[in-house]
């Protein structure tokens, strides 16, 4: 019998729940985002100084130009034969490379050449050493190679692109203030943008850290990366203070405000790490098993995916939490001065 008592005294109590603390722990927060961001934050200040392009991060040919030199073969050849040949161009100390292949019809005036491997590169002369290596390497991968044209060319991306993309991406930033005020209210959607800066000086920062010490440049693919880091966090905090205003609505009177977004953050923290799960899983596989060009811009979705998941949890909640804090200490002063003044 008292067995039996012992275990229904026990099913009687209720299971205590994991529970995240966010306005408790706010300090911890900040501190654990500033950490994440200073390191970033230091080496591209340092890649400012030290880079001739004078960029945060280390950019590639695309944005700075190079040399293409052109290889005619009589063999034809495929886009997926040239990724060991990139490899071995890395070795060699050759890095940032792109290897097309064109297949092109025999003419009279190319001969009997089937395909030709264009090799874009940076800015170097037709008879230096690393165009030496370049043609050596690729006489190793497709032994009848021969060097056909060498010709220098500017950035892709253009000065007056990236004018264009920053106008665009101010309008948008500016539309979803717009839009978040309207839905919410300006703290939310100060917060949401603040939050958005630190997702992408995170992204940038690790990838400054990269071409520092790992030789990583960037691409045109890492701004599209940006921009879709920017959506999913948008899309994510969005979540985060739908939840928030509908427990407003029925525990506003009941609870206090850091009660409500603790809770609310409770509620969707488990929906927002399965949708961030999901995704990791996918761009491991393409950043595993998907091709070479493609790695860094896979990579800087998979730390953008991870860093949005953590700011719309502990960063923007924790901002809105604080402004609604501050704003609220003027009127709560208020009142202890009515009620002194009363009393006296």
């Amino acid at each position: 019998m008292d067995n039996l008592d012992k275990n229904l005294n026990n099913e009687s109590k209720p299971k205590k729940k994991f529970e995240l603390h966010i306005v408790k722990y706010r300090v911890i927060w900040i501190c654990l985002s500033a950490l994440l961001l200073l390191p970033g934050v230091c080496s591209m200040i340092y890649s400012m100084v030290t880079y001739p392009t004078h960029s945060p991060v280390k950019v590639g040919i695309d944005y700075t130009g190079g040399t293409i030199l052109q290889y005619g073969t009589k063999d034809k050849v495929q886009n997926n034969q040239v990724s060991e040949t990139r490899q071995n161009l890395d070795s060699e100390g050759i890095t940032g490379t792109y290897i097309q292949v064109l297949n092109v019809e025999p003419t009279q005036e190319n001969g009997q050449i089937n395909s030709i491997v264009s090799v874009r590169t940076k800015f170097i002369d037709e008879g230096s050493e690393d165009a030496q290596k370049i043609t050596s390497t690729i006489k190793k991968e497709f032994g009848d190679a021969e060097l056909i044209q060498v010709s220098s060319v500017g950035p892709t991306l253009s000065n007056e692109l990236f004018k264009m993309s920053f106008i665009a991406l101010i309008v948008a930033i500016l539309g979803m203030i717009a839009y978040i005020s309207f839905r919410f209210e300006l703290k939310y959607a100060i917060s949401a943008i603040l939050g958005l800066c630190h997702d992408v000086l995170f992204v940038v920062g690790i990838f400054s850290i990269l071409g520092l010490f790992f030789n990583v440049e960037v691409d045109g693919l890492f701004l599209t990366a940006i921009l879709t880091v920017i959506g999913y966090s948008v899309n994510d905090t969005i979540v985060t203070y739908d939840r928030i205003r509908e427990n407003l609505r029925y525990y506003g009177k009941k609870m206090t405000y850091g009660e409500i977004v603790d809770s609310s953050v409770q509620q969707v923290l488990a929906r927002s790490l399965n949708t961030a799960f999901t995704t990791i899983l996918t761009l491991g596989a393409l950043y595993f098993f998907g091709g070479v060009t493609t790695k860094d811009f896979v990579l800087a979705m998979l730390i953008g995916v991870v860093i949005g998941t953590y700011s719309s949890i502990f960063f923007c909640s924790m901002l809105v939490d604080f402004w609604t804090e501050k704003a609220n200490e003027p009127r709560k002063m208020a009142i202890e001065d009515n009620s002194n003044a009363q009393e006296a």
